[in-house]
């Protein structure tokens, strides 16, 4: 389950600023419990998908996973050996820019709390920031 957008306007964006907080996607809409960000960064496809397995691997079939992020930024990058200049690299991977307050994964149907717990900080390891746990 690689994420990435089938179709995009433009092959390559440009970078752009990550702003510290968002206020509209930081509230639980699926699930009991859910995972968020603390600051902002970018997350690529992988690492959406490693701590995914990492969650579900955890709760064992038992409750459902809703992932509220998608990766829809492209990533460039040149080859190491590559001198300056000479146009922007190719395409590396997608991401995401994550706001400080996004919630990232939510959880239900889960009846043991702890099970939980311990399911979102696997996961949270797998991510390059820092999150905390939500509670309905």
């Amino acid at each position: 389950m690689f994420l990435q957008p089938k179709k995009t306007k433009y092959k390559k964006l440009k970078k752009g600023k990550l702003s510290k907080l968002d206020f509209k996607k930081n509230k639980l809409k699926f699930g009991t419990v859910g995972l968020k960000a603390v600051n902002s960064a970018i997350i690529s496809a992988r690492q959406i998908e490693a701590s995914r397995q990492a969650i579900s691997r955890k709760i064992k079939k038992k409750g459902k996973i809703w992932i509220r992020i998608f990766p829809d930024f492209p990533v460039t990058a040149k080859p190491i050996s590559s001198r300056m200049g000479k146009g922007k690299g190719a395409l590396s991977h997608w991401g995401v820019k994550i706001k400080g307050g996004t919630v990232i994964f939510e959880i239900c149907g889960v009846k043991d709390p702890k099970i939980v717990k311990t399911a979102l900080k696997t996961g949270s390891a797998k991510l390059p920031l820092k999150t905390k746990i939500l509670k309905m």
